[in-house]
């Protein structure tokens, strides 16, 4: 995935050298960078792997949520919640996939102040050819063992629920 020769040393952990001597403990400041860096590195993967298919990730994951739906309709608040974005977010990316013709809005049968975004057929196809791309380069997330990606998947959710992403 990397479109430079690699570095004959880790930066990261000559930077936590450096840190440990200059400021003080450095496990913190390694992970945090770590994991900073590796998002860069899946951001990437996946957005390769998207843009033939004119899709970006926000905009994939919306059509994924609207997909697992049970009828392929939610109200945007829920799109929201689900998504964690801003409502304004959320009107971006429907409006996006609703210009592209993946999406379209439609009343809400039983609170007319709420309006539900419903996944189209084409929403459907697109969705599924875009998933193969991105399972057919692991979303980016390379060596590691299924074991240990569902360790990484646990030890990132006590971190995402310690901010407050769920109970």
């Amino acid at each position: 995935m990397a479109t430079r020769d690699p570095l004959p040393f880790d930066p990261i952990s000559r930077a936590a050298e450096l840190w440990a001597e200059r400021i003080g403990p450095s496990g913190t400041m390694a992970a945090v960078t770590s994991v900073m860096r590796v998002q860069q590195i899946l951001l990437s993967a996946v957005d390769g792997a998207l843009r033939p298919h004119g899709l970006t990730f926000a905009r994939y994951e919306a059509l994924v949520l609207l997909n697992f739906s049970r009828r392929g309709r939610l109200p945007m608040r829920v799109m929201g919640e689900r998504l964690q974005l801003h409502p304004t977010s959320v009107t971006n990316i429907v409006d996006r996939l609703q210009a592209d013709g993946l999406v379209r809005r439609v009343p809400h049968p039983t609170d007319r102040r709420a309006t539900l975004v419903e996944i189209t057929e084409d929403g459907v196809t697109l969705l599924e050819d875009a998933t193969k791309s991105v399972t057919d380069v692991d979303f980016g997330l390379h060596g590691l063992t299924p074991a240990q990606q569902a360790q990484l998947t646990e030890l990132l959710g006590k971190v995402r629920r310690a901010a407050g992403d769920f109970d």
